[in-house]
């Protein structure tokens, strides 16, 4: 994966550090060339010195060829206008931003950008972002030990009851957005086609979710 971030920070150092270390493509962007020093983000990712939303320095960094894009800068501006012109423009698969003001959370969510909160375990949530496509993580609860996930109910689900995904004291499926609304589910509520699920989940219950919303595997 081909990863560019914006903000050679505590986060954006440790996040390059690790995708580095996983054997990810990574280049950093930071208008301050001494961020560099700093923080280093680790050999093998390529430094750009520069505004994180100037396309002539995105394209530098390979926006046009980039798997993701992180907006990790110490401005909630810069990241919300970076991660815009990365989506908007680029068509990059996955846009992060982090926010430091809560109450702009509603706003990266229409535009349909995922935002991470300014947490003790921000790269981590980052990461689980990163490569997880199945499910949108939408925020963290409770220090991080609960996620909040929007999730597309996928067609071998279609017909089935809402509260098919849950497991107790690891998932448990809130509401469903279908239609431009939304509802609580009951018992009696099934899932139709382009329903989405709010789903709340602890960290251990990641890859039970991914084995539940994974199709039947056909036998012969």
């Amino acid at each position: 994966m081909r990863v560019v971030i914006m903000g050679c920070g505590r986060v954006g150092s440790e996040l390059s550090l690790n995708l580095l270390a996983a054997d990810h493509e990574v280049v950093v962007i930071d208008k301050d060339p001494e961020a560099f020093y700093r923080y280093p983000p680790g050999e093998g990712a390529r430094n750009v010195v520069g505004l994180g939303f100037d396309r002539d320095t995105m394209e530098e960094a390979g926006i046009k060829d980039a798997d993701a894009f992180v907006a990790v800068s110490s401005g909630d501006n810069s990241n919300i206008v970076s991660a815009r012109v990365a989506l908007e423009r680029y068509h990059v698969p996955k846009v992060i931003a982090r926010i430091y003001d809560p109450r702009r959370a509603e706003i990266y969510e229409r535009l349909n950008i995922p935002t991470v909160a300014t947490t003790k375990w921000g790269v981590k949530q980052i990461q689980l972002m990163l490569f997880h496509d199945r499910q949108e993580v939408r925020e963290s609860l409770g220090g991080g030990d609960l996620v909040r996930l929007r999730v597309p109910v996928p067609d071998h689900m279609v017909g089935k009851p809402a509260n098919t995904l849950n497991v107790e004291g690891k998932i448990l499926v809130v509401g469903v957005s279908r239609g431009g609304g939304g509802f609580i589910p009951t018992a009696e509520s099934t899932l139709q086609e382009g329903d989405y699920l709010a789903v709340v989940m602890s960290k251990d219950g990641l890859g039970l979710i991914d084995e539940l919303l994974a199709p039947p595997q056909e036998h012969h």
